[in-house]
């Protein structure tokens, strides 16, 4: 079976369930494991934002949406040559890929016949039911179950550790200029780490916001885990979050390991939230993973 991810959480399960072999094209975002686009076929590109700042960035999506564009460039030829039998996609979120009916629409005029799946979870729990259904439709769903029992065994860990503890109050900042709250999957990991998600919509998408409605939610912790940055990123954003939230600690997370890519390891989100909000209850996570700004 010759596989294709669109998404860069697809290409880490497609990894975690052994099916690298089988992968034959990714996207220009796929950097997890290291080797992700080693030998892969890069089949979407898109911007390279590394050099702009969160204003910048938000200006230029909202200016590409409202004119009707695109954000990610599907390279169909590129596509059609790799003769895929499964495609993974999503229609989540226009801003993290390309919708499932973009590449649709692409396959029949290309005449291809590849089986297009979209994993579109909005909670924790629905991030491992795409695990299942990756597992089931790529032939190996016994992987899949094995995978999924390990991350509610993690889970179940964590939970213990921090059972009757008292709960701070949490803030997730998705993006800081302009703020977004946490949505989608977010407040889940807030919860299982023994936290309660405040200025939150679980379950829901994530929506810009202003500085002062997060801080009227009063949070004890503030957590900065921007779309597309890795923690040096996260850490530079947070520090001018600081002046919002007095009296508040605020870290910074690695978000796209940790916290907005819906794949495995956002129960290493969950480990690391939960060491930042209950210090000596579970083990410490490495130094790129978390750390605290105030």
């Amino acid at each position: 079976m010759r596989l294709v991810s669109l998404l860069p959480s697809a290409t880490e399960i497609v990894y975690a369930l052994g099916l690298d072999e089988n992968l034959v094209g990714v996207t220009f975002e796929c950097d997890e494991p290291p080797r992700a686009r080693a030998d892969k076929a890069v089949v979407v590109g898109g911007r390279d934002t590394r050099g702009m700042d969160p204003a910048e960035i938000d200006t230029y999506v909202k200016s590409q949406l409202a004119a009707g564009g695109d954000l990610y460039t599907l390279h169909a030829d590129a596509l059609a040559g790799l003769d895929p039998d499964v495609i993974l996609t999503q229609d989540l979120c226009r801003v993290c890929a390309l919708p499932s009916g973009q590449v649709s629409d692409a396959l029949t005029h290309l005449g291809c016949r590849a089986d297009v799946v979209s994993l579109d979870p909005y909670t924790l729990e629905e991030v491992l039911g795409t695990i299942a259904e990756v597992g089931a439709r790529t032939g190996v769903p016994e992987r899949a179950a094995a995978l999924i029992t390990a991350l509610r065994a993690r889970l179940a860990t964590v939970a213990a550790a921090v059972a009757g503890r008292p709960r701070p109050r949490v803030a997730v900042v998705e993006w800081v200029d302009p703020p977004f709250t946490a949505g989608h999957w977010v407040p889940d990991l807030v919860t299982a780490a023994g936290g309660e998600p405040v200025a939150a919509r679980p379950g829901a998408k994530s929506v810009e916001t202003t500085w002062a409605e997060l801080a009227a939610a009063a949070p004890d912790v503030v957590l900065v885990t921007p779309c597309g940055f890795h923690l040096d990123g996260a850490a530079g954003q947070a520090r001018h979050v600081v002046a919002h939230f007095p009296g508040a600690q605020v870290w910074a997370v690695d978000g796209d390991a940790l916290v907005v890519r819906p794949g495995p390891r956002l129960v290493d989100g969950v480990e690391a939230i939960a060491a930042a909000l209950h210090p000596g209850t579970v083990p410490t996570p490495p130094p790129s993973a978390i750390t605290r700004i105030a």
